[in-house]
């Protein structure tokens, strides 16, 4: 079994909403899209799932606290305070955290408005 086949549900995650700034006339032909940042949090043992992409949706995410084991194309990569990794197009993964205290990221995206 592939590692994205064995990818769970989510559980152990909080999503606290920081800032977005609506896009429309900001930038040309992003009308209906706003930039978002989010605190993430993953306490041990948490998943951040199941499996998703981020197609229409590119962001990035920078650890503040913790490890995150982000799972993509059959390979697991640990990303500890001070790292970082893009989200774009072609990213389909889910995130896990294996270790004993909370992970805490930033994630910064841009989605459509809701």
């Amino acid at each position: 079994m592939s590692d994205e086949q064995a990818a769970p549900a989510a559980s152990g995650v909080t999503v606290e909403l920081l800032a977005t700034v609506d896009l429309t006339g900001e930038i040309e032909g992003m009308e209906g899209r706003q930039l978002r940042m989010r605190m993430v949090t993953i306490a041990p043992g948490g998943v951040f799932g199941p499996i998703h992409d981020h197609k229409g949706r590119p962001g990035t995410v920078y650890v503040l606290q913790g490890t995150i084991t982000d799972h993509r194309d059959g390979v697991a990569t640990e990303y500890g305070p001070g790292l970082g990794w893009p989200e774009d197009r072609n990213t389909y993964h889910w995130l896990e955290n294996r270790g004993t205290i909370p992970a805490v990221e930033i994630s910064v995206d841009i989605v459509r408005q809701e």
